[in-house]
């Protein structure tokens, strides 16, 4: 006699070995998808002006710290912009036999050089009122008061401009169209 309760699915022939996928194996390809949809949205959503901005909010800082540290440390402290590169300096002192040379700042991890994603530019454009050359050391002096510069930080589209007033506070302007 066959049993009264049997199902179709108990009487379809079926290889021993066919189960299905398991839930864990379902979650590690929904995970992997969801990965590559991410990586996929962050490389065709990336705005430039939007790393343009981070890098010169960045760069401001920067600049203003080193304007605070060259008061606290009573030493002159610099800037340069060159390229795709910005780095602090400090003056160096004829004790040190260095005259009046400018020394790579190393101990400061937020004043450390500073290379900037590709594309980017940093290109100083005025310091008191006139052009200066692409690598000149802008100084900050240790009495806090300082002339007032600007640099350039540039994409091939766009542009931004880091004011730096006497006081040392810094804005940023942009950013514009090149």
């Amino acid at each position: 006699m066959e049993n009264c309760c049997a199902t179709f699915s108990d009487r379809l022939p079926l290889p021993p070995r066919f189960r299905g996928f398991t839930l864990a194996e379902i979650l590690v390809v929904l995970f992997v998808v969801g990965i590559a949809a991410a990586l996929t949205f962050a490389q065709l959503d990336r705005d430039p002006r939007d790393t343009l901005e981070r890098e010169g909010r960045r760069f401001a800082a920067a600049l203003e710290h080193a304007a605070l540290l060259a008061q606290w440390k009573n030493q002159t402290l610099g800037v340069s912009a060159g390229g795709g590169v910005y780095r602090f300096w400090r003056r160096g002192t004829p004790s040190e036999g260095n005259g009046e040379t400018w020394l790579a700042l190393s101990d400061d991890d937020v004043l450390a050089p500073r290379a900037l994603p590709a594309p980017l530019m940093a290109v100083p454009r005025l310091y008191a009122g006139a052009p200066v050359p692409s690598e000149a050391v802008l100084p900050l002096s240790p009495s806090g008061r300082n002339e007032p510069f600007v640099i350039a930080l540039a994409s091939p589209e766009w542009q931004i401009l880091l004011t730096a007033d006497p006081l040392n506070r810094v804005a940023l302007i942009g950013p514009t169209p090149r």
